[in-house]
């Protein structure tokens, strides 16, 4: 269970009770039998061999329930007191009880008029309306015109609704039709008492959540901070600005992570250009306070990438290195500290999206306390040629009751994500055409670009 009892635990399909501690254990395990993040020793008879460069992936269900328990190892984060309009997409880290009696006096429910006692009624000359002083009272056989809100006179019978009422000559006013004791008045305390709970601690905060609170009388809520997020983006090769010469191209992922990671509830603290520099590397990441620190690029075995051996070097435990997934196969995911992390994302635009939702997101989501989302699947419009042994994400477009898969779906690629509405996730050996395939949403495809709760 995370704070405040709240279970927050990743995906739903909870195949192993493993916990960060075990994750770690296995890694270690690992590095004795030459698989992620160690010495690249032999591999015991009957296993599978590994792969040329020496380690073996993490399969992509089990690295995102590592992701997702990670932060669950970390201190416990300070609830903090936001204003309302900060508050959309946060989770209440205190109940929301009642301030005063809502509604806080009797009003009326409709536009009518107010009555005492039996009709006919003689009429007041000056109606009620909303927002002023409370009016006074009514003796039996009067009535006097009020507005849907306003403050119900003391010795009220019922409200009259404007269309069941007439006026005759005289200006007396006649029911069409009967009128009961209290009918149209909405009274005090109808909805909840001082006191009441309103919404539990764990509750997401949506539009609707801050209607009531600001009905309820609150300027501002206690609720779960945003995770904290640093991004360093790595490579020599990038540019900020014009067209791609001379082999240097657009850097695509400063531009693109910021706002996702918004998306994804997080507060983008910092985004900074590192180069192929291991010592600006080391130096931003033993400086940094971030929750959750995402670099891009340098996370493969070139003669400049250089995550790994940083990570070593100050001390970092590797928790996933390496995932059974395309694109986006070199990924990592590591602990600096016991409440700070870092994502490694592969330098391919595409890839990097990968590991943006495998890593990234389930981590992120269980340092917010929100829920992890209901798996759902749809059948494909068209067959999809898998991969023979890992996972594929594949950038897909919802059309009626069908997924369709786009294409230039590669690596480098971010042309078919553009227009996506989710991505699929393409099992080992692929997926027919009419098969039910798991879909992961995009932050902004239901809710809105800006979206800040999936």
């Amino acid at each position: 269970m995370s704070a405040h009892g709240i279970r927050a635990d990743g995906p739903a399909e909870d195949t192993d009770d493993l916990d960060v501690e075990e994750a770690l254990a296995l890694v270690r395990e690992h590095r004795q039998l030459g698989e992620p993040g160690g010495d690249r020793g032999s591999t015991p008879a009957g296993q599978e061999p590994a792969p040329a460069d020496g380690h073996r992936a993490t399969p992509w269900p089990r690295a995102r329930e590592i992701a997702a328990r990670a932060a669950r190892s970390g201190a416990r984060r300070a609830p903090v007191s936001v204003p309302l309009a900060d508050a959309l997409g946060l989770v209440l880290a205190a109940p929301l009880d009642a301030l005063t009696d809502l509604p806080s006096f009797d009003s009326s429910a409709m536009d009518g008029w107010a009555v005492a006692g039996p009709g006919p009624w003689s009429v007041r000359d000056e109606g009620v309306l909303a927002g002023q002083a409370q009016p006074e009272p009514l003796t039996d056989g009067e009535a006097v015109r009020i507005a849907t809100g306003a403050r119900i006179p003391a010795d009220t019978t019922a409200v009259l609704r404007s269309e069941h009422g007439r006026t005759d000559p005289k200006g007396r006013l006649h029911a069409a039709r009967e009128v009961g004791h209290g009918q149209d008045i909405r009274p005090r305390g109808q909805e909840c008492r001082t006191g009441d709970q309103l919404l539990p601690v764990g509750t997401l905060v949506t539009p609707a959540v801050l209607g009531l609170a600001a009905a309820a009388g609150y300027d501002a809520v206690t609720v779960v901070p945003r995770p904290r997020v640093e991004v360093f983006v790595l490579g020599d090769e990038l540019l900020t600005k014009g067209l791609p010469h001379e082999g240097l191209i657009r850097d695509a992922l400063g531009p693109m992570l910021p706002p996702w990671l918004r998306a994804l509830g997080a507060e983008v603290i910092a985004l900074r250009r590192l180069g192929d520099d291991a010592d600006a590397l080391r130096k931003a990441l033993t400086l940094s306070d971030a929750d959750l620190v995402v670099t891009t690029g340098g996370t493969a075995a070139g003669p400049v990438d250089h995550l790994h051996p940083t990570l070593d070097r100050i001390g970092a435990e590797l928790l996933v290195d390496g995932v059974k997934v395309r694109p986006g196969h070199p990924m990592l995911l590591a602990r600096i500290k016991e409440n700070q992390h870092v994502v490694g994302l592969p330098g391919n635009p595409l890839a990097a999206v990968s590991g943006l939702l495998t890593l990234a997101e389930p981590l992120l989501r269980t340092l917010a306390v929100h829920p992890a989302p209901e798996p759902y699947a749809m059948p494909l419009r068209e067959t999809v040629q898998g991969h023979p042994h890992d996972t594929r994400l594949v950038p897909v477009a919802v059309r009626g009751d069908r997924a369709v898969p786009l294409h230039y779906n590669g690596p480098a690629m971010l042309r078919g994500i553009a227009a996506a509405d989710a991505l699929a996730v393409v099992p080992p050996g692929g997926a027919q055409q009419g098969q039910e395939t798991e879909l992961l949403d995009l932050p902004w495809a239901s809710a809105g670009i800006g979206a800040c709760f999936t």
